[in-house]
């Protein structure tokens, strides 16, 4: 190795070994908010998860953000695994369906942690194919709210067939659909609240991309052309982002959006319990109905 400031090149021994990459990492930010990171979906992905939970809910996690931004995505039973985390069992997480073939679902069935705490979903561009799996089945079943910029599009399915050279032939054989039945292809998951990122110092974003600018990509059927992808009837709010701290670093704005949604409503959620339980009129009391106008 030639390196700076070093007479002479360096010699160094590299042992060939496998890389275990940690796919989760978790932390207790504040006010009991725990924060969950899937760089990918592994074979232990799963389990990684269901560890963290169990550390953040030991220290008094009261709601969550689950971090898929910038997830490629990874193996599907993991996502299925991941999902079914925030999902009552028996609930469709996805279904995948091929020309003339018999639509294939799964469903949701082992423990669910983590139904019922109030979720936050993190995603953006680089968030592809199982993350955008896991983001629609959470979103349509309203088990959390999403947040970021809409997702890559990778709703398609490959099957890699073997050669007798020991290459392989990789085909689009299915597509993935959420449990409303959104194709994901080409489209992608509109969060329920988007927010973009902070931009570049000389204030030029550079463009996304994601699956519909590659060429010839598949497109998607159930789309109308030119029309954006459903967000399964949320209100779509759009927020700046162009945040900074005072030191002039940027800051990560749509953690930081996430962080301050979860902090209103638990402020909303205390002022609620405070209040004494409404009186309900009795079974013979008129009630007062007052029609509604557009004022």
């Amino acid at each position: 190795i030639l390196r700076e400031g070093a007479g002479e090149p360096l010699e160094f021994t590299i042992t060939r070994d496998i890389i275990k990459i940690k796919s989760v990492r978790s932390e207790m930010l504040e006010d009991q908010i725990g924060l969950i990171r899937i760089s990918q979906f592994q074979e232990r992905t799963g389990k990684e998860l269901s560890a963290a939970v169990r550390r953040l809910q030991k220290e008094g996690m009261r709601s969550l953000i689950l971090d898929l931004r910038n997830n490629p995505g990874g193996l599907l039973n993991s996502a299925v695994v991941v999902a079914e985390q925030f999902l009552e069992e028996g609930r469709e997480i996805v279904s995948i369906e091929g020309r003339g073939s018999k639509q294939e679902e799964y469903v949701s069935s082992n423990a669910h942690p983590l139904s019922g705490i109030t979720t936050i979903v993190l995603v953006n561009e680089g968030s592809a194919s199982a993350s955008e799996i896991v983001a629609g089945a959470l979103q349509d079943w309203k088990a959390a709210v999403v947040l970021g910029t809409t997702t890559f599009g990778k709703g398609s399915v490959q099957t890699i067939i073997p050669l007798s050279d020991g290459s392989g032939l990789r085909l689009t054989t299915a597509r993935y659909y959420t449990p409303d039945g959104r194709s994901i292809q080409n489209t992608g998951i509109l969060p329920d609240i988007v927010v973009k990122p902070h931009r570049a110092g000389d204030g030029q974003a550079v463009p996304p991309l994601r699956e519909e600018d590659l060429e010839g990509h598949l497109k998607n059927e159930s789309a109308d052309p030119g029309s954006r992808p459903s967000g399964a009837g949320s209100v779509i709010r759009e927020l700046p982002g162009d945040a900074q701290e005072s030191s002039g670093e940027p800051v990560d704005f749509q953690l930081q959006q996430a962080i301050e949604q979860l902090k209103r409503l638990d402020i909303f959620n205390e002022i609620l319990a405070e209040r004494p339980e409404a009186v309900m009129p009795e079974a013979d009391q008129e009630i007062l109905e007052v029609p509604l106008t557009a004022e």
